[in-house]
């Protein structure tokens, strides 16, 4: 039996991930500059997006960073729209959680929404393949979506410090939100929790801190999970 090519599977998963470039470049480019827009400087944003690596989290957390709200209302939320992490890493553990420490560590750092689609996809049609074989295409495939995200927050960054303060850029941060959720919507599960979730934080706008951006999370959660297990009978 001929022995597994890692190289080939390396390549097969950069392949896999080259495509979600094209949403990386401009996320990348456009939290950058609106980072240095809220006041963050070109290494302050830099380390936001190493340390974080999650969009999503990061444009929300720089939102409610502009409204001054405080670091541990920020800290909770950021770790509320990362909450779907865990449900990736609990199905990805089968494929990668026999690896040494230091690989499941590093392949916890990298699991993003996409290393993690491009991977489960990849193990699901090719369940024989072997762990270092997964190991390698996992790292392929974040090898151009985790780096390019830095370089492209770096890129904004420097491009934003050119932007005069009084641009008004602040305007793209929602739609740059919108923009990252909609494809997320693949289920009717998924709708009906975005959909009790944004009326949930209408209702609750009120509440100070933006807690209720928290609790309106929750209930759409909720929601969701609610309707996809009728979904299911």
């Amino acid at each position: 039996m001929a022995a597994p090519n890692i190289r080939s599977d390396y390549w097969q998963g950069v392949r896999a991930g080259f495509p979600f470039l094209l949403v990386i470049a401009p996320f990348g480019t456009l939290f950058g500059v609106l980072a240095t827009e809220a006041g963050l400087n070109v290494f302050e944003t830099l380390t936001f997006s190493v340390v974080v690596i999650a969009g999503a989290a990061q444009f929300v957390s720089l939102q409610m960073l502009q409204e001054h709200v405080p670091a541990l209302i920020v800290l909770a939320s950021a770790l509320a729209v990362n909450l779907r992490m865990a449900m990736y890493s609990a199905a990805i553990t089968p494929h990668l959680g026999g690896m040494p420490l230091w690989k499941r560590a590093l392949s916890a750092y990298f699991l993003i929404d996409q290393t993690y689609a491009a991977s489960a996809l990849e193990f699901e049609r090719h369940p024989e393949k072997t762990l270092p074989q997964k190991f390698a295409f996992f790292m392929g495939t974040m090898t151009p979506t985790c780096p390019p995200w830095y370089l492209f927050t770096l890129l904004g960054a420097w491009l934003g410090e050119a932007v005069p303060a009084d641009f008004g850029l602040d305007f793209a941060l929602p739609i740059a939100f919108l923009a990252m959720i909609a494809p997320a919507l693949r289920s009717g599960a998924h709708v009906v929790a975005a959909l009790v979730a944004t009326v949930g934080a209408l209702l609750l706008a009120w509440v100070p801190y933006n807690l209720g951006v928290l609790a309106a999370a929750a209930l759409g959660m909720m929601a969701g999970a609610e309707t996809e297990r009728r979904m299911q009978k």
